[in-house]
Order: structure tokens, then sequence, then C-alpha cells
């Protein structure tokens, strides 16, 4: 880190005292915010790195950049600069000690209020999917890059190549979570974020065991604006390719790490709208357990399997046993977390099954 007061002879070998460090922390988001954008304007890279609830802090900034930004896209002598790159992280999903204060995904819902020609909204659902997104994002010129990813451990899905490729297409089906190759499915198991995308899994596997004839089609979004027709936004799917992966007919449950009506704001003129069902974080919440956070929002892996067996007309009936036993096991889980403070050992070391 930068350290500029004075350095004694007990300082020496001290990497986080070094004069010429390039990482500076503060607990001042619109002071690096600024620091940042100058930066950038000398020529070089950057990024900045804050939690999730506090990056509204720079809400004004980041309104005036983009602007700043779309503008002088429109002046031919105006050179290019690196994208001022946003890490969102700390995110609402783990905030165990924190709480409510602590609980708010909101800027995605401000980033989309800006000119597509400079925004850009990513949220990888592992390791190797970031470090795919932050190559091309420090990469490239002229946008405001937003990646949301947690700084907790988090299971890794998929090899660095996988998570090039599927980081490249923005969004795609995982063919080793779905049951659906070769056949219509019965439902469309989509999320995007991290925890969202984790939950959905579990709620993926809890359906093929209970229920091992039912067609899942998984589908993991990290490029949000992927979302948006493509007469919308640059990084926007055709409508072809959009109802190929999402259909045209069969519902959709969509576990979103943000606020649920920005996927309805992005995907509302798609022929499947009205099948569509979004999960995610609804201003419910307090020092909880991360399960216990995410079922009192409904974006826990209960709800989202519950939810399936209800929108798939075939499901209502012969699903009602299945649905019976995901009720009791929610509520055991909370009597859990309530009792011991912590999610129950199978939860919190919960891995892919097949």
């Amino acid at each position: 880190k930068l350290w500029t007061a004075a350095m004694f002879p007990e300082d020496a070998g001290g990497g986080e005292l070094s004069p010429d460090g390039r990482v500076i922390e503060m607990l001042s988001e619109h002071t690096v915010e600024g620091m940042l954008e100058g930066y950038l304007l000398t020529g070089r890279h950057g990024l900045l790195s804050t939690y999730e609830a506090f990056v509204h802090v720079i809400d004004s900034m980041f309104n005036q950049h983009a602007k700043w930004l779309a503008m002088s896209q429109e002046l031919p002598w105006r050179a290019k600069v690196a994208s001022l790159n946003l890490l969102i992280t700390s995110t609402v999903w783990r905030q165990d000690h924190n709480g409510f204060t602590h609980q708010d995904p909101g800027f995605l819902d401000l980033v989309v209020n800006k000119s597509p020609r400079v925004t850009r909204i990513y949220l990888p659902p592992d390791v190797n999917c970031l470090l795919s997104v932050a190559n091309h994002c420090l990469r490239s010129e002229d946008y405001v890059n937003v990646i949301v990813s947690d700084k907790q451990n988090h299971l890794q899905y998929l090899t660095i190549d996988e998570a090039i490729i599927h980081c490249t297409k923005g969004l795609g089906i995982w063919p080793w979570a779905s049951t659906d190759e070769g056949v219509e499915p019965d439902v469309v198991m989509a999320c995007a974020g991290d925890i969202a995308t984790l939950e959905a899994l579990a709620a993926t596997a809890l359906l093929r065991r209970a229920l091992p004839d039912v067609k899942i089609r998984f589908v993991n979004v990290v490029d949000l604006f992927r979302l948006q027709p493509e007469t919308e936004h640059p990084h926007g799917l055709a409508d072809r390719d959009f109802d190929a992966l999402f259909t045209t007919d069969k519902p959709i449950i969509f576990n979103f790490h943000g606020y649920p009506w920005l996927i309805h704001r992005l995907a509302y003129r798609r022929a499947n709208h009205e099948n569509l069902h979004v999960r995610g974080y609804k201003e419910k919440g307090s020092i909880n357990t991360p399960l216990e956070l995410a079922i009192a929002n409904e974006t826990d892996r209960f709800s989202l399997a519950i939810d399936v067996i209800d929108r798939v007309p075939r499901l209502r009936t012969i699903g009602a046993h299945a649905k019976e036993k995901l009720r009791n096991e929610r509520i055991e889980c909370r009597r859990h977390a309530h009792e011991h403070g912590i999610d129950r050992p199978d939860i919190v070391d919960w891995r892919w099954p097949f």
C-alpha cells in the first residue's frame, strides 16, 4: 500500500509500508473514486473495490463520469481512456455480522439508467469467471465496468478455459447441471450472481433427486445486459437466441443477485416474459445466517424448488410429497439457524452431487 508518512528502520521489509505502492486503501469512497478517475486520465489503469452497500456514496460521481464518457465518444479529438472498473464486493447475501444496513444491491439499478454505450455489468459465478471478466475489463477502454463478486470462499464450477468461453458468450446453458438435452425442458432454471447460482444449483439437485424425470435447463448469466434486446444495448441478445435459451412458453425461475424487478425491466419485451418469475432481494434481512437470509427473500434452494413444482403444470399434483419435504427442510434449516447461530453443516459444505 502507498505509505507517505515517516519510515523507520523497524519498518524495513514491511510490504504494507511501501513508499511507491499501487494499492491505496481509505474508508472514503468518494475520495478514492476521484483519485481513480484522475489516475485513468493520465493514461493508466485501475480498479476500485468497495462494499456493495456503500458504493452508493459515489452514485453522483459515477453518473458524471458515465455522462462524460458518453459525450467524449462523440469528439474525434478525445483520446480513449482506460475504463472505470468498479468491483462490488462484501455483498448483500453474506452479511451475517453486519446485517440489514449492509444489504443493498441497488447500485446495478442505477447503472442501467446510463447510456448503453458506456455501461457494462458482470456477475461472475465463480473465481475463474471472475478472472476472465477482470481480464476483459482491465483491457477495455471508455466504459464503466461493474463487477459484482463476493469476497468469501465459494465453489468453483468451471475450468479457466470453460470460464473464458462462458464469459465470452455472456450467458449460456450449463449442460452438466441440465437434464433436457434433446428434449423440451419442463422449466428453465436461470441465475445471475455467485450466491444466486449456488442456491439455483442446489435447488436443481433437490429436484433431480426428488423428481428424476423432470427436464430442467440450467442457464447462467454473467453479462447482465445480454438479457436486453440487441436493439437496446450493444451486448443485447437477438430475440431468436434468447428464445432458444429461455423458450417461448416454459416457466423460467430466475434467481438474481439484486432486486428482482431489474430483471423484469431488462427482459420485459421478450416473448416469454409472462412466464418469467424472478427471485431476488426484497428488503428482508437482519443479522442472519446466509441460508436464513436467502429463505427470508425466497432465493433459497427450497423456495426455488417449490417454485418449479408450482409453475410446471404436470408437477403440481405428483410433486405434492416432494413439496412437503422441501417445506419441512426449510423450517428445519431456520430452526437450526435460530438455535445454533450458524447454518447446518450439510448446507455450509454443500457440493454439486451429480
